[in-house]
């Protein structure tokens, strides 16, 4: 009967949080713990793991930053996408694979990423690991899409997702509003070039390794002739800001 009651209190999601709490208070890097805690709302099993999820390749050693987050956020990228698109899948029930495969890129898209982790508080871990305030636009989102690798070799698919659930998808207000929002301008753009039977292709013009990271700036070729420009930390940042500027260059023609 005693066993069966400690089972019971075991599983009781109150009697949990306390355990964590005490876990937490009696640790001896208590610091780092109750940081993560308040952003992950659960005592992490392996500490380790996260601090290398909020590694940014610059403050990593070694040439080939093996240190860095680069693969954590990899591998969160793909948990990512599966859990979103399991997420759209209830939700929207009588929506076709286009229709749900565009919500998703809306809904975690980079820009948004990025100002999801701030809102979470996931700068000040990073700042934590000692890397400074950067103009690299995307370094909290990449850093969020590693602390999802993380949280699934750490805990596992079923925590991920309801951390996306409570930290991402509760956050965004009117989720069918944003779906059908686009703002995949690369996708427009294509999608444009099949309609008028034109040629599209993203052309890399230059790329070049700094301090906080990779740069490009790419260019959105049109029928062989420069359309639009752009840069950004990511090849991805770089080609949508180009496709960007060569719609609004298609559009402005349009209207004369």
């Amino acid at each position: 009967m005693q066993a069966l009651f400690l089972r019971k209190l075991k599983t009781n999601k109150v009697f949990r949080k306390i355990i964590d709490k005490i876990r937490l208070l009696s640790h001896k890097d208590r610091e780092s713990y109750l940081l993560l805690y308040s952003i992950l709302g659960f005592v992490p099993g392996n500490i380790n793991i996260y601090r290398t999820a909020m590694t940014h390749s610059s403050s990593a050693h070694g040439g080939r930053k093996l240190g860095s987050n680069e693969r954590l956020e990899f591998l969160g990228d793909a948990v990512l996408s599966s859990v979103t698109a399991d997420f759209l899948y209830s939700k929207f029930r009588k929506e076709r694979e286009g229709f749900l495969s565009k919500s998703r890129s809306n809904l975690v898209c980079r820009e948004r990423l990025n100002q999801i982790a701030l809102e979470v508080g996931l700068d000040r871990f990073v700042h934590s690991c000692g890397l400074p305030q950067q103009h690299n636009s995307n370094v909290y989102g990449n850093a969020f899409e590693a602390l999802i690798g993380a949280i699934y070799i750490d805990k596992g698919y079923k925590h991920c997702r309801r951390f996306l659930l409570d930290n991402v998808f509760s956050r965004l207000g009117d989720i069918e509003e944003i779906a059908k929002s686009d703002k995949n301008y690369k996708s427009r753009l294509i999608e444009w070039s099949q309609k008028q039977h034109a040629t599209v292709e993203f052309k890399v013009v230059h790329e070049e390794i700094r301090n906080d990271g990779a740069f490009f700036i790419s260019e959105a070729v049109v029928n062989g002739e420069a359309y639009g420009r752009g840069e950004g930390f990511s090849k991805r940042e770089s080609q949508q800001k180009a496709a960007r500027q060569a719609l609004e260059k298609i559009e402005a023609g349009s209207n004369k």
